[in-house]
């Protein structure tokens, strides 16, 4: 996983003349994947199966669900193309699990990540924006894992790769600018307010719920679907994923062009306000 990252960087380096950064934004850039990489690094350290472990956290989360909605309860999604069987579901239920998890586990730790590093913060050279976006993009790198996973799999035993696979970028940057906009706000917030963290845990556990994961969005009320979907941003994420990954059509796209308009203002406000806050972490910590 540190591999895939650092030849990401490497061939980002490969562009740097061609596009308008400055050498600073460079310094930074090179700065975050430092950081990234460590906390990649560190969170597994002297384990034995080492990077895994997001996998094999989010493989049992699917198997539970599965059990408990597809052979107890016999929820059966109706996916284009794909058989209804439990396998279905499973597909159908990880492909949801993959951003929530890149979401929770991210936004989660991002907020507690300018209060556990408070040396860092009485250093006047650290860029502190970082912080915050260290989590963020650990998390989602991990989560490409699971995705990677999901379509050897899907390849593996439906013969099929959809080319819709291609566009997930589309999804990615506002899924990232979505996160990290919620980051700066709860990292910003929680220097001050050290309940933060703990509301985020009982606020997550709430959307998730109300996130269509575990059930289809076909399942919600004609009447409510339209204001899950304007209120939510993640469950077009969650939808757009399936739409990719098992469907092999966009059959979002509406809802994913608002994703669009909204993300861009979320991670605007989000980050304005923690450097608002800013100047005054260093006296509270």
């Amino acid at each position: 996983m540190q591999r895939a990252v650092r030849s990401a960087v490497h061939q980002l380096k490969g562009v740097k003349r061609v596009l308008p950064v400055s050498d600073r934004q460079w310094a930074k850039l090179d700065l975050l994947t430092t950081l990234v990489q460590r906390d990649l690094e560190a969170r597994y350290k002297g384990s034995m199966l080492g990077n895994l472990w997001p996998l094999l956290n989010q493989l049992v989360q699917l198997l539970v669900y599965t059990y408990v909605f597809s052979i107890v309860l016999q929820v059966r999604p109706q996916i284009q193309g794909l058989p209804t069987n439990s396998l279905t579901f499973g597909f159908w239920l990880f492909s949801g699990l993959i951003p929530w998890m890149a979401f929770i586990n991210g936004f989660a730790q991002a907020a507690t990540s300018v209060v556990s590093q408070p040396n860092l913060v009485k250093k006047i050279v650290f860029p502190l924006e970082l912080l915050p976006l260290v989590p963020v993009l650990a998390a989602f790198i991990e989560s490409l894992s699971g995705l990677v996973v999901a379509i050897a799999l899907l390849g593996f035993t439906t013969q099929t790769v959809h080319s819709t696979l291609w566009l997930f970028p589309l999804v990615w940057i506002p899924q990232l600018l979505l996160t990290s906009g919620l980051a700066y706000l709860a990292a910003g917030l929680t220097v001050f307010l050290r309940d933060i963290p703990q509301t985020i845990g009982v606020l997550l556990n709430l959307l998730f719920y109300l996130t269509p994961i575990i059930y289809p969005a076909s399942a919600i009320p004609e009447q409510f679907r339209l204001w899950v979907f304007r209120l939510n941003p993640f469950a077009t994420v969650v939808e757009l994923y399936r739409d990719l990954l098992l469907v092999g059509e966009v059959q979002h796209w509406i809802e994913g062009g608002a994703l669009w308009l909204v993300s861009l203002p979320v991670f605007l406000g989000g980050r304005w306000i923690y450097q608002r806050l800013r100047p005054a972490f260093a006296d509270v910590l």
